[in-house]
C-alpha cells in the first residue's frame, strides 16, 4: 500500500460519503463536493494528488477511510457501496462503447465547467446525465438509501449521481495504481496509518 493508492481510495470514500449526506441530510460539505466533482474532469492530471486539487481536496475521504479501516466500527452500508463501485469499475472497463461515450461527454462537460464552474447546476446535471446513460446501465447498481424527502428531489438526485460518477472515477484511478481489494484487506492498518499522516500534513498546509 502506498500514499497514491490511499489517496485514490479516499477519493472513492469521499464521493460516497457525500452521497450518504445528500441522501440522508439533503446537504453535504461544499468544498469536498467541489473537489470530488472536479476530479471527474481531471483526466490527464500530473499526479494522483492533482486529480483532487491536492491531498487536502480529499480530507473528508481520508477521515472516512480511517474510520472505515481502523476504528473498529465501520459503516457497513458505506463499505457495501464502495465494494459495489469497485465492481462497477471493472464492468465499465470491459465496455469500450460506454467508455467512449463517457469520455466524449466529459470533454463536453469540461467546457461547461470552464464557463459556469464545476459545482454549477448545469454541470452537475450533465455529470448526472452521463452517469445515468452509462454506469446506470451496468450491474451491479449502487443502492442508495436515505430520506424520501431528499431522494425525491430532482436536484438532489443529480448531485448524488454526479458523486457516484466521482466515486467510479476514483475507483478507476485506484485500479490504475495497482489497487486490489485483497491487498486492502491485508494492509488495512498500513492504509489507515498513511491516511492519518496525509491528514496531518493537509492540516499543517492549510493552517
Amino acid at each position: 500500500m502506498n500514499e497514491e493508492r490511499v489517496l485514490a481510495l479516499a477519493g472513492v470514500f469521499q464521493a460516497l460519503s457525500l452521497v450518504r449526506s445528500l441522501a440522508t441530510e439533503g446537504s453535504c460539505d461544499a468544498g469536498a463536493l467541489e473537489s470530488s466533482l472536479a476530479s471527474v474532469l481531471r483526466i490527464d492530471a500530473d499526479s494522483t494528488a492533482a486529480v483532487f486539487g491536492g491531498s487536502g481536496g480529499v480530507r473528508l475521504g481520508l477521515r472516512t477511510l480511517v474510520a472505515q479501516l481502523d476504528d473498529g466500527r465501520p459503516d457497513t452500508a458505506l463499505t457495501r457501496m464502495a465494494l459495489t463501485v469497485l465492481r462497477l469499475e471493472r464492468r465499465l472497463m470491459a465496455r469500450a462503447d460506454l467508455l467512449t461515450r463517457l469520455q466524449e461527454g466529459l470533454r463536453a462537460t469540461q467546457r461547461q465547467a470552464d464557463h459556469f464552474g464545476v459545482a454549477h447546476a448545469t454541470v452537475v446535471g450533465r455529470l448526472a446525465e452521463l452517469y445515468a446513460g452509462t454506469l446506470s446501465t451496468l450491474r451491479p447498481r449502487v443502492l442508495v438509501t436515505g430520506s424520501p424527502q431528499h431522494l425525491n428531489q430532482p436536484a438532489q438526485v443529480e448531485r448524488i449521481r454526479a458523486c457516484l460518477l466521482a466515486a467510479v472515477r476514483a475507483a478507476v484511478l485506484w485500479r490504475q495504481l495497482g489497487g486490489r481489494s485483497w491487498r486492502l484487506l491485508l494492509h488495512r492498518r498500513q492504509a489507515a496509518m498513511l491516511a492519518r499522516g496525509m491528514l496531518a500534513r493537509a492540516a499543517l498546509d492549510s493552517g
